[in-house]
């Protein structure tokens, strides 16, 4: 890597390596945790058993907690498209950030300049296709928020990071809060699971369907219109999602 990499090895990952061609994905989450130094701590502790494979701190510097090559505990009981537990296929990154939980804020911009160079970096070095630069929320919406809705997926997207909807703002102001029957709405879901959000509730989510498609349909606005996270799909939600399944 052409910038300095801090090296801080967390001992939580698989001892077997695998083959640089399963690396599909890369995945974005925030530490959700009051201080840097407590997100760290976590990071490299044996017993909270989670690490990524990246820290970005918040000037932008990186710590590098484990290799590519090995897969990091970070994104648990996680789906996307016909993919299980992502951990095996993908790179987990995390961006310092309080989080939801603890006066969640913006992203600094070095934090964000840092992240879109090891991003192309990674995509690059593993051929990874801009489709599959996804959110924790993304993969588990059942469960996590991070890395939220103040993330700058559209600005990433004009770097070819992610991907982003075309509509004119206009158009989107204009449909948003407007009602949409059963029918559309069930449009929607179909949408969203052509996008790769997953339509199988997952095991350990104790809660009735509607619930979880109120948890999947806030990551989506988190995710493509995160003006507004409400759960409810308004018609700007639905011709988001109509345009999305188009690319």
């Amino acid at each position: 890597m052409a910038y300095k990499t801090n090296l801080n090895y967390s001992p939580n990952f698989n001892s077997k390596k695998r083959n640089f061609k399963q690396i599909k994905f890369i995945i974005f989450h925030y530490t959700g945790m009051k201080s840097e130094k407590t997100a760290l701590k976590r990071l490299t502790n044996y017993k909270s058993q989670v690490s990524s494979h990246y820290l970005i701190n918040k000037n932008g510097e990186i710590t590098k907690l484990v290799p590519d090559l090995y897969i990091a505990w970070h994104a648990g009981v996680s789906k996307w498209k016909n993919y299980k537990s992502l951990n095996k296929n993908s790179i987990g990154i995390e961006i310092t950030n309080p989080g939801h939980n603890f006066g969640y804020k913006k992203f600094k911009k070095q934090q964000i300049l840092t992240l879109i160079k090891l991003t192309k970096f990674l995509m690059i070095k593993y051929k990874i296709n801009k489709k599959n630069i996804l959110g924790h929320s993304d993969i588990a919406p059942e469960r996590k928020k991070d890395p939220g809705e103040k993330f700058p997926w559209r600005h990433l997207s004009k770097k070819k990071i992610g991907y982003w909807h075309n509509i004119n703002q206009k158009i989107l102001i204009k449909n948003r809060m407007l009602k949409i029957d059963n029918i559309h709405k069930n449009l929607f879901y179909k949408n969203m699971y052509k996008i790769g959000y997953s339509k199988k509730i997952p095991k350990n989510f104790k809660y009735k369907r509607n619930n979880y498609l109120l948890k999947i349909t806030k990551a989506f606005q988190r995710r493509f219109r995160p003006e507004i996270v409400n759960g409810k799909i308004d018609r700007e939600c639905l011709i988001i999602s109509q345009n999305l399944v188009k690319q």
